[in-house]
Formats: C-alpha cells, structure tokens, sequence
C-alpha cells in the first residue's frame, strides 16, 4: 500500500484588510503553503476547532479582539501551535509583549516576502520538532510504565509489552482475552494509564459479581422512582467515568438485555438513566475482558455478534503463565523479594529445586495462584504447588552435575509440552533447534542409565 502524500504546511491567515488579506494568501499559495483564512480573531479561533493549522499568521490591530488577545487565546487552548504575529506598528514595547506571550517571533509591516516564507517555514518545523520530541518522551514514559508493572522478560510477554505501548494512545475500544488470573486488569489498567485520558477515572465493574436486575442501573445509572427502593437519582458507571475508561471484567457474562443497551452506548456514546428519556453524551473508552472467546460465544448464540465486533477495536491477547517460559521463575521471585521486603526480613533466593518446581507446574490460576504462593514462601509457609514436580534433590546420593542434568532436562520437556513441538520449544527456550534436539537426546540417555 502506497504511503499518504505529505500535504503542504497549513497556514491560518487571519487579517481583517479583504484586499491585503487575499494578496497574502496567493504569495503563500504560490510558495507551496496552504491557507485558510480569517478575517477577525473570534472566526479565527472557530477555525481552530475545525481545522488544524501548523502555523498562524495574524495582524495585531484588528477590529473587535485584537491580534494580541488572540495569541493569548491560543496559547491557552493549543500551547505548541506557533504564532508570527505581523504589526504595521511596530514599536518595541508591542515586540516584547508578543514575545512574552509565546509568539514565535513578531515582524512589521512592510514585510519582506521571502523574509515571510522563510520565518512561517521555521516555525513549522521547529514545532514539528517539538511534537516529535514529546511524542518520543511519552513513549518512553509508556514503555517505562509498563515495564514497572507488567514483569517478565519472555518474547511473548515482550509481544504483549508491546501491544499495550501500541494501543494506549490510540482512541479505540479494546477487548482483552486471557485465562483467569493472568492479569486483565492489570492490563486495563495500563491501557488507561498510558493514555491522554490518565488524569480522569478508571472506573472497573465485573460482569459477573453483579445480580441481572441491578446491572443495567449500575451501568446507565438510574431517576428517582425508576424501580422500588430508587428514592433518589444515581450516576451510573458510565456517567461516572466521563472523560475516563470504563472497564468491563468477565463480560460474556453480561445479561442479553444490558447487551442491547451497552451496544447503544458503544454507537451512539450517549446513555439513558433507568427511568429517564434524557439522553446524556459521555466521552468514555471502554476496555472488556474475557476468559471465553466472544467469537465462538456469539456463534453459539451466547453473546451477541454485534456486540463482539463493537467491543473489539483493537484486541489484546495475554498468553498464560505456562506459555511464557522462564517468566514464572522472573515473576516468582518478584513477588517473594516484595512481600520480604515489606515484613522487613531476609529474602532467600530460590534454590536449584524451587526453580525446577515452579516451571515443572502448569500454574492454571496463573499469575495470581503464583503470587500467593511465592507470598506465602516469603512467610515461611508452605507453598510448593500440588503436581509440581521434585529433582535432583530429593533422590539421595545424587551428585550436583547429576541434579542439574535432570533440572535442565525438566526445563526442556515443560518447554516441549508447553509449546507441542520442537521448533516452537526451542524458541521458547531462546535455543538453537539443533542445541535444543542434542541436549534432549544427551539428557534422556543420562536419565535412563
């Protein structure tokens, strides 16, 4: 697919002289700028909700709001928009009270046109340099978010990293699949953290911990009267979250009749409190998660299709916790080191048999069983998981060479009955195909002689 074409630099040209304003406009046209025109400051400022000029170029001694009123204006609604103000007037005092109003530069009248083409085309790529440069920062804030609260060091947690850092930003609903305990809200969380609407709620309601008859109400909230016991009107969750992210845990679960009215919500962005024909425009994202996949739900009739397709703005994987290689060790001793460090006592490293028992186990609660159990390792409870398996250490007489063969080749068949083939497991282990292949056959001769 070919590229866009990279338009011409937009100019908003604002002057109320007609004739001066259209001879400016065709000397700009002629030097490859587009422009767009305003001949007061009050039509300016309607353009700049419309369009999205790079740069304004605006006379200072205009009828009704002055140029100087509106570069005020501007900065206080687009701070990074440069703008040149153009003075036939030009005393020093007007000068300095531009420039420390943040214009870009202030120049006088006669104007020198090549000086004009030269000065407009400066300020659009130093603030194009400026966006890039913000943009740079706050995907490294993002990466770095994400890298404080999602552990992990697999290619397929890599892949999820990225995913997240990807879809932040974007103003798309999101739907998140992933078995019980791997960390959906986590996830969510991030989603929203990571975006433009982090300053406003995160707003969380599981589907199923909530009864069908009060589910609608505490979406779409509710007038008084609207049902018995409603003595006064309640915000719903939607409302609540205005401006913010509202996300739906386990929501195969949700009754049929919420379904038709959270599609409304997701078409039309307006909802309508029980017992009310107001409707009310919100600005929300929302962010669904599930353990089912909606796809085959909805073939079966469990959910509904229009639905799944309006929820899925863009989708979310999370791999379980036995699909993401040694990330379970990485996770395990996280979790121990914290929960040591907040009752202030010695954390112990994981020995060679503690390592081979948390990858020899399928974890089915995921990184939510892992977590108690490493917090409770940290108490000196006991945590080893049921059908863990247990090397080296407890067969007596085994020498350390004869413990860590067997500990490696655990680590090698988990990898193959995780992954179901020997290429997917051995990039899985970050290994070679033929390493892989050798140590399997070297270590299964060791094992039975």
């Amino acid at each position: 697919m070919n590229a866009a074409p990279v338009l011409p630099a937009l100019v908003l040209l604002v002057e109320d002289d007609h004739t001066l304003r259209q001879s400016m406009a065709q000397w700009l046209e002629l030097n490859d700028l587009r422009v767009i025109e305003a001949s007061n400051a009050k039509e300016a400022l309607k353009m700049l909700s419309a369009e999205k000029p790079d740069v304004v170029l605006s006379d200072v001694r205009m009828r009704g709001m002055s140029g100087l009123e509106l570069l005020d204006a501007i900065k206080a609604s687009h701070p990074t928009l440069p703008v040149i103000i153009l003075s036939g007037h030009g005393d020093v005092p007007m000068a300095v009270a531009a420039m420390q109003g943040g214009a870009f530069t202030f120049l006088t009248k006669p104007y020198l046109p090549d000086q004009l083409i030269a000065t407009l085309r400066n300020a659009v790529e130093s603030s194009s340099l400026r966006r890039k440069v913000a943009a740079y920062e706050r995907s490294n804030e993002i990466e770095a978010l994400i890298e404080r609260h999602l552990i992990g060091e697999d290619q397929s947690t890599a892949r999820l990293k990225s995913a997240i850092a990807r879809l932040a930003a974007l103003p798309v609903d999101v739907l998140i699949l992933g078995e019980t305990g791997t960390g959906k809200e986590v996830v969510a969380r991030l989603l929203h953290d990571g975006s433009l609407r982090r300053d406003k709620p995160f707003v969380a309601l599981n589907c199923a911990a909530l009864p069908a008859d009060i589910i609608e109400s505490e979406l779409f909230g509710h007038e008084a009267g609207a049902f018995t016991g409603a003595s006064g009107s309640r915000l719903g969750k939607f409302e609540f979250a205005n401006g913010g992210t509202v996300f739906l845990d386990e929501v195969e679960s949700m009754p049929a009749a919420a379904q038709a009215k959270l599609l409304r919500v997701l078409q039309e962005r307006t909802i309508t409190r029980l017992g009310s024909n107001k409707d009310i425009g919100i600005d929300i994202r929302v962010v669904s998660a599930t353990k089912e996949s909606l796809k085959n739900l909805s073939a079966r009739g469990g959910f509904r299709e229009d639905l799944y397709y309006r929820l899925m703005g863009a989708e979310i994987s999370i791999p379980p916790l036995r699909e993401r290689g040694h990330d379970a060790i990485v996770l395990f001793s996280h979790f121990t080191a914290a929960m040591a460090s907040r009752l202030g006592v010695p954390n112990r490293p994981l020995t060679g048999e503690e390592m081979e028992r948390i990858l020899s186990y399928p974890w089915p609660g995921n990184v939510r069983e892992l977590k108690l159990l490493a917090e409770r390792r940290a108490l000196d409870l006991d945590w080893a998981p049921e059908g863990a398996a247990k090397y080296g250490h407890d067969v007596p007489g085994t020498s350390l060479a004869e413990q860590m063969d067997t500990f490696e080749l655990g680590v090698l068949k988990n990898a193959l009955a995780t992954a179901g083939n020997s290429a997917d497991a051995a990039r899985l282990l970050s290994l070679p195909l033929r390493t892989f292949n050798e140590k399997m056959q070297r270590l299964s001769r060791r094992a039975r002689t």
